[in-house]
């Protein structure tokens, strides 16, 4: 099983406003930078309630009929995700648990590639050591305040770099391997 994140923050680290708004991102995502590609490989999306919540506000369901499993300790509405631009049926389910047991459940049901989304849902794999490779896209504005991209951690997590790609609108995405955690 690998467990990866693909996400943008901020220059100063932040991946949205204190009030959970990505205003600050760039219109559909700016230019290509491989997430198509990375969408591509991964079997299913694991994120939080919250993430889960705000991605319902951006009208058409984002991602296809690629399995979406949301982690809450409350159950999720997945018939909110209706159907995406394209008309696939939103895959949408529900799961509680610690981010093993959430490993282990998806890895038995034929998972290999997890996509692991949203800051409480990345910073809470991260610290269990079940992050394998990260993908961070730095958007070129300054927020001052906002939800941190990473949290507190037990120990050091060594990375291991693997490259560095800046696009035409400023983007900068480094690609990291999870080296170790100390």
């Amino acid at each position: 099983m690998t467990a990866s994140i693909f996400i943008g923050a901020s220059v100063d680290g932040f991946i949205a406003r204190p009030n959970g708004d990505l205003d600050w991102l760039p219109a559909d995502g700016g230019e290509s930078h491989g997430y198509d590609e990375f969408m591509a490989s991964v079997d299913a999306l694991v994120m939080g309630r919250h993430t889960f919540e705000k991605v319902l506000t951006f009208g058409a369901w984002p991602y296809g009929n690629k399995r979406v499993v949301v982690l809450s300790s409350r159950p999720v509405d997945g018939a909110a995700a209706t159907r995406s631009a394209e008309g696939a049926e939103a895959i949408v389910e529900h799961m509680a648990g610690t981010p093993a047991e959430v490993v282990s459940r998806l890895a038995a049901s034929g998972a290999h590639h997890l996509y692991i989304d949203g800051g409480i849902t990345l910073q809470a794999f991260l610290r269990a050591g079940l992050i394998h490779r990260l993908i961070l896209t730095r958007v070129p504005v300054l927020l001052g305040e906002g939800i941190p991209l990473f949290g507190s951690l037990p120990r050091d997590v060594r990375l291991t770099h693997i490259a560095t790609r800046a696009f035409p609108s400023g983007l900068v995405q480094s690609e990291y391997r999870i080296a170790t955690q100390l």
